[in-house]
């Protein structure tokens, strides 16, 4: 008790003005709004044909590596319950500068992947009506999910929730006529093959797809940047957290494997002709169902995209509007209204809009934002990692004075095994990376550091 009357009363002193909304059912909505039910059906070709075919392994191999970053996001969010998520996870446990830096690299990210989200859903949209260009659907888009983000959290989480029953319920038919057609017709493929791959398995291969695969997670770590609106206190938040990585991997591993069965493209060929990785999943459904599924499945797609990139504008406008409170971004960014950070997340819907219809009007615009749209958060994530290690095993445990040590020591499975693993797994994540995200995410952090130089430097002026 002395603990939360302390966090709130620091949430009083920084001048918060959120309210406390959200239930635990409202937590994962936005999450999975986030993730996408389906957020496998864009990916699905290029993982199958990186992957040798073992497509469903990827996304095992892939929950259990994001797996470690949810625990770690339970751990901290339990210990510093505001709306910065990783930017005030890693202020706490490693202190201002690596906070800045981390919350810096989330950034990136946070605005760039509802920008590939409403892509999604012009390109979506395009197929269903040629006779109206995708960038007009794509800025449609932008549009009506930020009225409904300025509206409030509240507000949107209903929305959303609506949405999301139908993304599950198109899930269901799409997963209910697999299972009919393989029991009528059989598999195109082995029926170990979604795991082991269709011409030989090589893990290098798999871990390679991993570094694709985590795209389809990222968005589940949104939860917390909601904890300052979240009824029930931060306990809620990480059960949250936990529940939304679980049943995002279950429906991912579920419908991979099921439509890899369907797949009649060897992944061979898949990796020989890349321009027929896009619409892969589209086209096995369409070759064994039938059109019907192909036009509902895209139909969802459009509808279920936009609304993912409502829930990640909402979490960056918060992630701005914590570090604008904090004084590492402009002041103005920190202001609400009515409880909505409005300004932040007029910002973020700018950004965002300018990003999504620059690439919508570009043939190339896909793949110039995935190919750097992870980075950010995996960088953010292995601070993430860090920060568990430095709070609990260092800030809190040490008995110096100046580190406000509690002399309390850790527990070293949660607080240092868990964290240094999952910290590794993501750097070797990072590792297999394309050339150009590697180079995109080391210029954003290299600005990232000159505006960190450029605030200490003002602020060894004034003292």
């Amino acid at each position: 008790m002395v603990g939360t009357s302390t966090q709130e009363a620091e949430l009083r002193h920084s001048g918060g003005g959120l309210r406390r909304t959200l239930g635990f059912r409202d937590l994962v909505v936005y999450g999975l709004l986030f993730i996408a039910p389906m957020a496998p059906v864009g990916v699905f070709g290029t993982l199958d044909a990186k992957s040798h075919g073992a497509v469903a392994l990827v996304y095992v191999v892939a929950t259990v590596a994001m797996a470690f970053t949810a625990f770690s996001y339970a751990q901290m969010v339990r210990v510093a319950p505001r709306a910065g998520s990783v930017f005030t996870y890693a202020r706490k446990g490693l202190g201002e500068g690596p906070g800045f830096v981390a919350g810096w690299m989330a950034a990136l990210d946070y605005v760039l992947i509802p920008a590939v989200a409403y892509l999604f859903a012009g390109i979506a949209m395009e197929a269903l009506v040629p006779s109206v260009n995708r960038w007009v659907w794509t800025a449609l888009a932008v549009v009506v999910t930020t009225l409904l983000n300025l509206w409030g959290v509240r507000a949107a989480a209903r929305v959303g929730f609506a949405v999301l029953a139908m993304e599950i319920a198109v899930l269901g038919v799409f997963v209910v006529s697999a299972v009919v057609v393989l029991v009528r017709d059989g598999a195109r493929r082995g029926w170990l093959s979604p795991l082991t791959g269709d011409a030989g398995f090589s893990m290098a291969a798999v871990l390679g797809a991993v570094s694709v695969a985590v795209l389809s997670y990222l968005g589940f770590d949104a939860i917390a940047s909601f904890a300052e609106e979240a009824v029930g206190g931060s306990g809620r938040v990480a059960r949250a957290l936990l529940f939304c990585l679980a049943l995002a991997g279950v429906l991912f591993v579920a419908q991979t494997y099921l439509v890899a069965l369907l797949e009649p493209v060897p992944s061979a060929r898949l990796a020989a002709e890349p321009g027929r990785q896009g619409a892969a999943f589209y086209d096995a459904v369409q070759a064994s169902v039938g059109a019907w599924l192909h036009d509902l499945v895209a139909t969802s797609k459009a509808i279920g995209a936009a609304f993912a990139a409502l829930a990640g504008q909402a979490a960056a406008g918060r992630l701005l509007f914590a570090m604008a409170r904090d004084r590492r971004l402009p002041r103005v960014l920190a202001r609400t209204d009515g409880g909505v950070p409005r300004v932040a997340l007029g910002v973020a819907a700018v950004v965002t809009l300018v990003a999504a219809v620059w690439a919508a009007r570009r043939d190339d615009g896909m793949d110039h934002l995935v190919s750097v749209v992870s980075i950010g958060a995996l960088t953010a994530f292995v601070l993430l990692h860090a920060s568990v290690v430095g709070w609990f095993a260092v800030r809190r445990g040490g008995t110096g004075q100046r580190g406000g040590g509690t002399g309390r020591p850790p527990h070293w499975l949660k607080h240092v095994v868990l964290p240094v693993v999952g910290g590794a797994i993501l750097v070797a994540v990072i590792a297999e990376a394309a050339t150009a995200a590697l180079v995109v995410g080391s210029l954003w952090l290299a600005v990232g550091l000159v505006v960190l130089a450029v605030q200490w430097g003002r602020r060894d002026g004034r003292t």
